[in-house]
């Protein structure tokens, strides 16, 4: 069976010339070159076989419940459809690009097959209903595999913070160094967002789990069709009441283009860290050399290229949003043609998501971490001038008068030429005669994460519930 991603890539192409379009009636002349050519897209959405296979036998057996179709038809159909996705499976079924897309090629094949019993199978619903209902089901199958990753990242994530739980480095903001913070405080705020990603992508498939088969083109149909057993047939939460609605909605495609657009900011944010961290200067962590490539005139060179390359995709995740808002914009009721161009945005960005899901989970699993430089480097700039201020506030200083005291200290510490550590009692108490003994531990970066008491801080005790609770989100999908 064709991993995902991949189903799109199992199939045969070919021109039948001057074939009978299975809507031609009406038309005399033949479509021009171009009009076969704008019109065509089985080159991308034969990857949508198994949705519409799935489709057109739960259609069949509704036919066959409402005595459209006798039980030897209804057989001949089952058992057509099921060889011919046995076929694309295989790579062995010719796509025709005259017959349009998956579709039709799919229906011609099977009546050539069987006969009249195939002719019958569209009775009922048009390509406006059938096409909607396969790409919802496509985001759906697709959505199970992309929140597995997400679970999988979440859980190396968790385990890296366990493994390194001690460790102390420098927090940022505005990239200049503020706190010191647990490394691990800081790898499980991108679990966190990761989290919230799931939920996202459950929201969206919660918005994809309405069905429109059943609709026709845009009014309703002719026959006393069995909806509820469609809904129940292929595992749809409910049925599009608005048979308009139902042919014409995307909103579905945009919330799941929405829940990528912002998984790819997450890790586009996340992957720049890694730059940051693994480059010379820093030095925090070395990517594995599986995940780093080398340069093709300086050989000492060791690039991130996948961090930077999933942080280069992420524009391409926006890119499909925005596509796909700019085609629906403007459009009237209900089905337009311009909607065949919702499937490679959709298509790209279920690759793409996937893609840059397994980078970084493969970049955070084989990483080193540099304890030694984090330790070193949060030593560095003054990382425990905030705790200083609250020392004094303890002591009854006001906290904006501690404040301007410890702001003093660091700017004599710039004049001179001296870090907080290399101070004698005797400067200190200059600033301050609140200030005693207790200060060398106040100043201490590694004990500083301890007294972010707080829920949600960077204490010790904080990171363990919080690693409890992420496993939690990953055993429940909450």
């Amino acid at each position: 069976m064709p991993q995902a991603g991949e189903g799109h890539n199992n199939r045969k192409l070919a021109m039948k010339k001057n074939e009978k379009k299975l809507w031609g009636g009406r038309f005399e002349g033949s479509a021009s070159d171009v009009t076969e050519r704008i019109s065509r897209s089985v080159h991308f959405d034969s990857r949508l076989y198994r949705q519409d296979i799935r489709g057109s036998i739960a259609h069949a057996k509704m036919l066959n419940k409402i005595d459209v179709l006798d039980a030897n038809e209804l057989d001949d159909i089952v058992v057509g459809l099921a060889q011919i996705r046995d076929e694309i499976d295989r790579g062995e079924f010719l796509f025709l690009d005259s017959r349009e897309d998956i579709h039709m090629n799919i229906e011609a094949a099977l009546t050539e097959r069987i006969g009249d019993a195939g002719k019958r199978l569209h009775t009922g619903r048009s390509r406006n209903d059938q096409v909607a209902t396969d790409v919802r089901m496509f985001i759906m199958d697709e959505s199970a595999g992309i929140d597995s990753l997400l679970a999988k990242l979440v859980s190396v994530l968790v385990e890296t913070a366990e493994k390194h739980i001690d460790v102390i480095m420098p927090g940022y903001t505005h990239m200049q160094v503020a706190q010191p913070v647990r490394f691990s405080h800081h790898i499980l705020a991108y679990a966190w967002m990761l989290v919230r990603d799931r939920k996202r992508l459950a929201d969206a498939v919660s918005s994809c789990s309405r069905l429109p088969l059943g609709s026709g083109a845009m009014a309703g149909v002719n026959y006393a069709n069995d909806r509820e057993f469609l809904r129940n047939e292929l595992g749809f939460n409910s049925v599009i009441m608005n048979s308009m609605d139902a042919v014409s909605d995307r909103d579905f495609m945009l919330d799941f283009l929405y829940f990528a657009s912002v998984l790819g900011m997450h890790l586009s944010r996340f992957c720049e860290e890694l730059i940051l961290w693994s480059s010379s200067e820093f030095s925090f962590i070395r990517l594995a050399d599986s995940f780093t490539t080398g340069s093709s005139i300086m050989p000492q060179k060791r690039n991130p290229d996948v961090a930077e390359l999933v942080r280069g995709k992420t524009g391409r995740l926006y890119g499909n949003l925005f596509s796909m808002l700019t085609v629906l914009k403007g459009l009237p009721m209900t089905y337009n043609r311009d909607m065949q161009e919702d499937k490679e945005p959709l298509f790209d960005t279920v690759d793409t998501v996937i893609i840059s899901l397994e980078g970084v989970t493969g970049m955070v699993s084989t990483m080193t971490v540099n304890a030694q430089r984090m330790q070193t480097a949060v030593r560095s700039n003054f990382s425990t001038a905030t705790d200083l201020a609250d020392y004094l506030v303890r002591k009854g200083v006001p906290f904006r008068e501690s404040h301007e005291i410890s702001g003093g200290i660091v700017r004599y510490c710039e004049t001179e030429e001296k870090d907080f550590f290399s101070l004698s009692a005797d400067e200190l108490k200059k600033f301050s005669p609140l200030i005693d003994d207790e200060i060398v531990t106040i100043l201490d970066p590694s004990s500083a994460p301890e007294r972010k008491i707080s829920a949600g801080g960077t204490s010790r005790s904080s990171i363990i519930e919080q690693i409890r609770m992420l496993r939690d989100a990953v055993e429940t999908g909450l």
